[in-house]
Parts: C-alpha cells; sequence; structure tokens
C-alpha cells in the first residue's frame, strides 16, 4: 500500500467540512451508484454489511422526508440536490450464507433479534463513516445528520422493509455560506494512549 497524496488527505479529512447549504448541482444516479461501489468494499465485521441507503431525489419524497426532520436541518435538506437515508438492515443475516460462506450456520448466530439489531447497527455506523469518506473522495460535501424522527421517518420512507434508519446525510456542491467556522478537535494527548 502507498500512502495517498497530502491534497487527497486534506480533501477528504483535514480541510473538508460538514456542508449545511448547497448549490442546485444535480447529484446524479451514476455517481449514487459510483458511490456505493466505491463503499461497498470497506471492512465490516463478518463481512456483514448491514447498511442499506434510501436515496431521496424527487420533490416528493423529499417534502416527506423534510416533515420527520428536526426543524434545525430542514432548510439544508431542503437545499441538498441528494440527500441518503442511511439505514441497517434488520434482516442481514439472511445474506450470509452468501457474504460469508465459509461459515456454515454464520445466518444462526444472528438468530436473536435484539443481538442482531445491535450488531448490524454498529456495523451500519461504521460503514456510514465510510459513505461520508467516499462521497468527499469523489469531490462532494455532506451534511450527516442525526436531528430527525427515526421512527415515524422508519414508518413512512421504509414501511414495508427491515431497514431502521440511523443517519441523514445530505449530499451535493456547498452552496453560499455552506461552512461554519470549524470546532476544535482533541489533541493527540487528550484521545490517544499507546502502551
Amino acid at each position: 500500500m502507498t500512502a495517498l497524496p497530502n491534497d487527497l488527505l486534506a480533501a477528504v479529512f483535514t480541510e473538508a467540512h460538514t456542508a449545511h447549504a448547497f448549490t442546485a448541482d444535480s447529484v446524479d444516479d451514476n455517481t449514487a451508484s459510483r458511490l456505493y461501489e466505491l463503499i461497498k468494499f470497506a471492512p465490516t465485521s463478518m463481512n456483514s454489511q448491514p447498511l442499506r441507503i434510501l436515496f431521496v431525489r424527487s420533490d416528493v419524497a423529499r417534502q416527506q422526508l423534510l416533515t420527520h426532520m428536526a426543524d434545525g436541518n430542514k432548510a439544508k435538506t431542503a437545499s441538498a440536490p441528494l440527500t441518503a437515508v442511511l439505514a441497517f438492515d434488520a434482516n442481514f443475516h439472511e445474506h450470509m450464507p452468501t457474504i460469508f460462506p465459509h461459515l456454515p450456520g454464520a445466518k444462526d448466530l444472528f438468530a436473536d433479534e435484539s443481538r442482531r439489531h445491535d450488531f448490524a447497527r454498529g456495523q451500519a455506523w461504521l460503514q456510514a463513516g465510510y459513505f461520508v469518506l467516499g462521497a468527499r473522495a469523489l469531490g462532494y460535501v455532506v451534511g450527516p445528520m442525526t436531528g430527525f424522527n427515526a421512527s415515524t421517518l422508519d414508518a413512512d420512507l421504509l414501511a414495508n422493509t427491515s431497514w431502521k434508519s440511523i443517519c441523514v446525510v445530505n449530499v451535493g456542491s456547498p452552496g453560499p455560506d455552506a461552512f461554519k467556522p470549524r470546532l476544535p478537535r482533541l489533541a493527540f494527548e487528550q484521545a490517544i494512549t499507546i502502551r
């Protein structure tokens, strides 16, 4: 493996900011597909891949979504050309024979619903991080949010599925005043212990 050049690291990490406003420039379906094809290779425990994504683009779907967003997140979501509802699939284990074939019976390890949901939620959050980094790597800005009513969103936009929402992410190009000043980060010494 070779380290990425500093300009690419900056674009994905150190110079990237959460976006709060977007231009009207579209994010097409090919880009959404490319994003998924990029992030699906990142690791998850037991290759479980529980993340599911609902891309919201149409005016009708966006209006539905806005009814579930916290007031402070409605305007930014309305301005984004593409919004992704990130969810975990409560029935991800049904795919284990295909995605983890070397362990027969892997599906049965997740028979307990509560354990399965906890596992899927944790792994989907891991994949949500990959989603943010993948979108940035493709040249977009993102605005991840947890300020929404998950139970009503799930009943409305994810009805008749086994998906449970965890995060909503706006994706696009930055509009005017898209970025707020960066908040402080903890220093290495505050966050890291080496033994």
